[in-house]
């Protein structure tokens, strides 16, 4: 087990959490300014949507990304740089049609999902290795699909983040690195508690993690109040963390937290545990990523 604990903050998510949060970042410039400050307080990677400024809702423009990552690479911060290819994944079946899209479908082919990838060349972006359902909609990654995103990210030099929300996604997982989609060391992103996926609790954290290929890089995260239950859980099995406001808008019960917040408490939990941090070329080093 290293000593050194790789911590990601998610700094904004997909979901509607600005509606909930008083100081939730929507603009590329807020967004940017968060990552800069959570690498300060000791994240590694920033992991990063971006949102339609106008309205506040989730976004896969590729200029938005662009302003976002040219903000971070501008004030030389070294943070590593995890951009997510969730966008154009979910579909909702018509109440008249159900083979056509109905509100909130956003379904696209698997390429499409890359272009910001493939222009801005971050040092990791997601891959969320399955499909399931992710609220009330459906979250569509399909094998084929799958396979061309792999590939091309491997193309590209961008180290994928495979995220897996269920343990059936992890045996998906297992396959595409067999098939030679995905280059060693793999690392990957437990998903837990997100509505009708793993619940956040140790026995599933350590099915999924009983999973996992040897000789892989892990993290984990838990939503709402279960976020620093599962820093703690991750830590002291020589896992790696994911905090920020995607995961949890609340430092305590009733008290909204920042990006910042977030990151310093759970690096007080790692060092109470032990363990230290991270630094980004720490991170890059042990993840195989070249910068």
């Amino acid at each position: 087990m290293s000593d050194e604990v790789i911590l990601t903050c998610a700094v904004s998510g997909g979901h509607n959490n600005q509606a909930k949060h008083p100081n939730y970042p929507i603009t590329p410039e807020h967004i940017a300014s968060d990552c800069i400050e959570v690498a300060k307080a000791g994240a590694a990677i920033v992991h990063i949507h971006v949102r339609d400024p106008e309205t506040g809702m989730r976004s896969g423009d590729p200029a938005l990304f662009r302003e976002v990552v040219e903000r971070i690479r501008d004030s030389g911060s070294d943070v590593l740089i995890n951009l997510t290819t969730s966008e154009g994944a979910r579909f909702t079946p018509g109440e008249d049609d159900a083979a056509v899209g109905g509100p909130g479908t956003t379904l696209v082919q698997p390429l499409e999902r890359l272009h910001h990838v493939e222009e801005l060349r971050p040092d990791i972006c997601t891959l969320d290795v399955g499909t399931f359902n992710f609220g009330e909609t459906i979250f569509v990654n399909t094998p084929s699909h799958l396979r061309i995103m792999a590939q091309r990210i491997r193309e590209l030099g961008v180290k994928p983040e495979i995220e897996v929300f269920e343990p059936g996604h992890i045996m998906f997982a297992h396959k595409l690195i067999e098939e030679g989609f995905i280059d060693g060391p793999p690392m990957f992103q437990l998903c837990l508690g997100i509505p009708h996926a793993s619940p956040a609790t140790p026995e599933i954290l350590s099915v999924m993690k009983g999973l996992l290929p040897q000789d892989t890089n892990w993290s984990a995260f838990g939503i709402s109040r279960m976020e620093f239950a599962i820093v703690a859980m991750a830590a002291s099995q020589g896992g790696n963390c994911r905090v920020g406001l995607e995961d949890n808008l609340y430092l305590d019960k009733g008290e909204f937290a920042s990006n910042r917040q977030l990151v310093e408490r759970a690096v007080r939990i790692i060092r109470e545990l032990g363990r230290e941090p991270a630094a980004p070329q720490q991170a890059a080093e042990r993840l195989g990523i070249k910068r």
